[in-house]
């Protein structure tokens, strides 16, 4: 059974880690999770930072994010979030939605915001992007490394190389992008 992952809306916010994510839940390396307000907090920091993308294609991608993976959505996990205490509060949702799909791991960049000692009682860790994509790969090499050809295959150009998708990649997992 694959570790059951929630999904930070900072970690589905950069395009290329989002495809990356999405595709390890694609070939069952992990099963993602998020909820509607995690998704909403990542298109509104989307369409906020970059106006210039077209509405209905962001639309579009969101509908894709929930159409791909079974039973990726997240719901009634609110009554859960009064029984979470953490140092920003507007963060209690994602916990309470880790605690609802009995995740082990949530995955963001933001890790001052989720201290151990607040995740431990329900026995959920958080770790960054590239800890977590690092880990994995030390697990399944090839698999992250066919994951990247494929994005660079669906970027559609005929340059388009695993080494460009990397790059892109680095921002956000630098050492995930040098392993592989």
């Amino acid at each position: 059974m694959p570790l059951v992952v929630i999904y930070d809306a900072n970690v589905l916010y950069p395009s290329t880690l989002r495809d990356v994510l999405i595709r390890i839940g694609l070939m069952r390396l992990a099963q993602p999770k998020w909820t509607e307000q995690i998704l909403d907090e990542a298109f509104r920091n989307i369409r906020s930072n970059r106006p210039d993308l077209d509405p209905a294609r962001l639309n579009r991608t969101r509908e894709l994010m929930n159409s791909a993976l079974r039973d990726v959505v997240v719901s009634g996990y609110e009554h859960r979030i009064n029984d979470v205490i953490l140092p920003d509060p507007s963060d209690r949702h994602v916990v309470a939605a880790a605690i609802h799909a009995d995740a082990q791991l949530i995955i963001t960049k933001n890790l001052r915001d989720f201290p151990a000692a607040a995740l431990q009682p329900w026995g959920i860790e958080a770790k960054h992007p590239d800890t977590f994509l690092t880990e994995l790969h030390l697990d399944h090499p090839r698999a992250l490394a066919e994951i990247v050809r494929e994005i660079a295959r669906a970027w559609g150009s005929a340059d388009a190389t695993p080494i460009q998708v990397c790059d892109r990649l680095a921002v956000d997992a630098s050492g995930t992008a040098t392993l592989i």
